[in-house]
């Protein structure tokens, strides 16, 4: 691959990791399987580990996925917890080449030794951080980002009887202990079966239910599910005690009062990890809890200590996964669901069936070209895998068990007849791709929630207050359908603003503020919050700077967008796409109707600005300018902002309190522009 292609490639793979993470993490509504999430990481690793100038440090491998959900005070973590390495084969390679990787970090050979592990179970549940303060629970925190959490102080001390309000004996006067929430499949059973004899809804597993639980925002709710803990390490402790290995941690943590698993021990050396995990493997139907695989650890702290850690891993612990459970079953029927970006999955429709700890009755068949592959059809027999535990997917067909009246070869345009099943939009399919899409994106009411979190984001039209549980009840109450209706005051003012759940009248008289506010933006921001596939931040404004106005844009065909910097087939014909559709333009002029606006120009082809071809990077703090402003003024003569110095850059701005950047950039010889040299430059001196 090109240069280009790679670091194109590095943004596709964090845009798509991003949103998985903020499925899994802060929805807990997960749409892909851990192997196809663990195989777009692994892929992103290697292209950062090949290419260590495009790392940024919000990359996805810098960091743990997710944040802390408005409701709940945000806590930082005084030790990041930090996740660990997944072993994706899980055969009995998987242990034996941790072995080996820990045996070479340690400089060991063949004749030395076994390394001891601490070998543990893999929990299915949600990450818990107890901090206690001279042996008294003073906060719990789910893990978030790694770096900051929610604090659900109130819901683990009225939903978790298992972890205790306080301990005796001799102890730090801080300690902060580690582990993980979870429901065990009889009371996950038990609830659901009271749920339903009372018509109300009931848990799709227990992974959900645990996390959905201790993110309840009324503890008392939280407090009739049935949770349980298990305890698995140490955050930050302050004080004497200074335990030498990670058994002796566990040990204590038992005699603290703590739940800790008995399903562990010490292991010597690859052959024993591999015994180990064997063992559970055969043990695991029985458990009356989820795991989807086993932890290994190096016992001694002072090893995990000289091992250290890789990115957001430590060198010292592996996660070894358990293969997917699978089961048979009969495909009764084919849906199409549109996803919230517009992406059309075909849906199997099953023979219920019991796979992974709970009844499936839906499975993915992820896209066209797959159930083509697999030749999937209705009336079939297919066996079934809950991939990750997670989503259950159609791992292929029982050709020997095909009934002689089966249905035809799976037809996705056919069957839809072109048109998305729930707004009517024209579908495309992505150029080279295996998915189709609905085209209507600002109208289609499978995509509303999606489109107006994008609209609203800071990078778009930047409504402050617009966030994820406000939407959902703007759109779920029928209040608002497309962008354009946030401003129209027929359907969003005071009244209806303050009568939503958690909106006094001063957050709706500031929301109001911020939707006004937003009215007035740039070319740029408007195009990019439109939502068009492939079309990110940088795109749009190279087409805003090449067309000038949206007139221009919206009367460009596919040949003249191929003129815009940057703009490949690919992307030229997911704008060509998202502007035939009709509705797309009807929403696009009522909000130009409703009042936003922006300045327009003459269109400046970005090979004529004064900076094309320039890398810059900021540092420090501007007084005349924010960092935003300073970017956007430096993008808009044709310069590219970077987040790191390089020896690709060619120039850093240093404000004010300049750190790092300044040093490197001294060090590589890169020119540095001062406040005020830079401000003589955007004007033109």
């Amino acid at each position: 691959m090109a240069n280009r292609e790679i670091t194109r490639r590095v943004h596709k793979l964090r845009e798509q990791i991003r949103f998985y993470d903020h499925r899994y993490y802060v929805m807990d509504a997960p749409v892909i399987p851990d192997a196809e999430y663990d195989k777009l990481f692994r892929e992103l690793q290697a292209l950062e580990a090949q290419h260590p100038d495009l790392v940024t440090p919000d990359s996805p491998t810098q960091r743990i996925g997710g944040k802390a959900l408005d409701g709940f005070a945000p806590v930082r973590h005084a030790v990041a917890m930090l996740s660990i390495r997944t072993e994706t084969d899980i055969s009995d390679g998987g242990a034996i080449a941790f072995d080996a990787r820990v045996r070479k970090e340690l400089g060991l050979k063949d004749s030395d030794a076994p390394v001891e592990y601490a070998c543990e179970l893999k929990f299915d549940g949600l990450a818990i951080n107890l901090r206690y303060v001279r042996g008294v629970l003073v906060q719990a925190a789910t893990r978030g980002d790694g770096e900051t959490g929610e604090d659900v102080t109130q819901n683990v001390r009225h939903a978790i009887h298992q972890i205790p309000l306080s301990f005796e004996g001799s102890y730090p006067s801080v300690v902060e202990v580690r582990g993980e929430v979870y429901m065990t499949r009889p009371d996950f059973e038990r609830y659901n079966e009271r749920q339903r004899e009372h018509g109300l809804p009931t848990l799709v597993n227990p992974r959900n239910g645990a996390a959905g639980s201790i993110r309840q925002l009324d503890p008392a709710l939280a407090a009739r599910r049935p949770l349980s803990f298990f305890a698995y390490g140490l955050g930050e402790v302050q004080g004497d005690w200074k335990p030498e290995t990670h058994k002796e941690i566990l040990d204590q943590l038992d005699a603290w009062g703590f739940p800790v698993n008995g399903e562990r021990g010490l292991k010597y050396g690859a052959q024993e990890l591999v015994e180990f995990h064997r063992d559970i493997a055969t043990k695991r139907d029985s458990l009356p809890f989820d795991i989807d695989g086993v932890v290994y650890k190096v016992n001694s702290l002072a090893l995990q200590a000289q091992l250290g850690f890789v990115s957001r891993e430590p060198r010292w612990a592996v996660a070894h996964k358990f293969p997917a459970e699978e089961q048979i079953t009969v495909v009764r029927d084919i849906d199409i669901q549109v996803g919230r970006t517009g992406k059309l999955t075909p849906v199997a429709k099953l023979e219920p069936v019991f796979v992974g700890g709970t009844t499936v009755s839906n499975a993915t068949l992820h896209n066209e070209d797959e159930t083509r592959r697999k030749d999937v059809r209705i009336g079939d027999t297919v066996i079934v895998r809950r991939a990750g535990d997670v989503i259950p997917e159609v791992v292929g067909v029982v050709l020997e068990k095909r009934p002689a009246e089966v249905g035809a070869p799976f037809d996705l345009f056919r069957l839809l007849h072109g048109h998305c099943p729930v707004c009517g939009s024209a579908i495309a399919r992505e150029e080279g791709g295996a998915n189709w899409r609905c085209t209507g994106g600002l109208f289609c009411p499978a995509q509303r929630k999606q489109a107006l979190l994008h609209f609203a984001g800071r990078r778009a039209l930047d409504i402050e207050g617009l966030g994820d549980k406000l939407v959902e009840q703007l759109v779920d109450g029928g209040i608002v359908s497309t962008p354009a209706d946030l401003y129209d005051k027929h359907k969003v003012n005071l009244q209806t603003l303050a009568e939503l759940e958690r909106m006094g009248e001063k957050s709706a008289v500031n929301l109001l503020a911020a939707i006004e506010h937003s009215k007035s933006t740039t070319l740029a921001r408007f195009i990019y919050a439109l939502g068009i596939r492939n079309v990110g931040e940088t795109t749009a404004k190279d087409l805003a700077q090449h067309f000038g106005s949206l007139d221009n844009l919206l009367a460009a065909n596919l040949e003249s967008l191929q003129q815009v910097h940057d703009v490949g087939p690919v992307v030229a014909q997911s704008i060509v796409d998202f502007l035939a559709e009709a509705h797309n333009r009807e929403v696009i002029e009522q909000l130009r109707a409703c009042g936003v606006h922006w300045a327009e120009h003459q269109p400046r082809p970005a090979a004529v600005l004064p900076l094309s071809g320039k890398t810059f990077v900021l540092t420090g703090t501007l007084a005349a300018l924010s960092r935003e402003e300073a970017k956007e003024r430096l993008e808009a003569l044709g310069a590219k902002v970077a987040g790191s110095v390089s020896k690709k850059t060619d120039c850093v701005v240093a404000g004010d309190e300049a750190g790092s950047k300044l040093d490197k950039a001294r060090e590589l010889g890169i020119a540095v522009l001062d406040e005020q040299q830079f401000v003589a430059l955007l004007e033109g001196k």
